[in-house]
């Protein structure tokens, strides 16, 4: 029974690896943190952004894509699993450290179809480790994630999207 369903699976999954991702990109002024702040790490994120079909305040018979939380795991520059990213937004670091953070700035992806690259402020939200003394983290060369351009109607209010993604999250702390 796994043979036809790994079967219809194949043709999607070539596809995913036939697609190279781009290559890193400098960030623009914008979304880099002070001069006080220095490069601590930089670690790929392969997941999803979920998304939910939720009716319009102003207008109950119409509705759209509403982005809820990311959910992804983070790898560092050798692929080695070294923690998750999920609601909040938050990055956890397998030691248990972790930090939450706040959108400063916002520039659009050059790719389409991705999410916007982002400058976020952070602090710790749990025990010390590798992760507490991030202090900013720039989401950048991102591929996919974008809400679903149709699906959502009034008719399918309350059912999720799960959008593949990737992205390089590069953690600073001060110097």
């Amino acid at each position: 029974m796994k043979t036809p369903v790994i079967a219809a699976c194949l043709p999607l999954l070539l596809a995913a690896c036939a697609s190279p991702p781009p290559a890193p990109v400098e960030a623009p002024d914008a979304l880099k943190p002070d001069g006080a702040q220095a490069l601590l790490a930089t670690v790929a994120a392969r997941g999803v952004q979920i998304y939910e079909c939720r009716a319009a305040k102003d207008n109950p018979q119409a509705a759209a894509w509403v982005f809820v939380a990311p959910e992804a795991n983070l790898y560092d520059g050798q692929g080695r699993l070294v923690g998750k990213h999920y609601a909040g937004p938050h990055w956890e670091n397998n030691d248990g450290s972790k930090v939450v953070g706040s959108v400063k700035a916002k520039a659009d992806a050059p790719q389409a179809g991705a999410i916007p690259w982002l400058l976020l402020a952070t602090h710790s939200d749990g025990p010390s480790g590798d992760f507490a003394k991030v202090t900013s983290v720039q989401r950048l060369n991102t591929v996919g994630g974008a809400a679903p351009s149709s699906g959502c109607t009034a008719a399918t209010v309350g059912q999720g999207a799960r959008v593949p993604y990737s992205a390089d999250y590069v953690l600073f702390a001060m110097r």
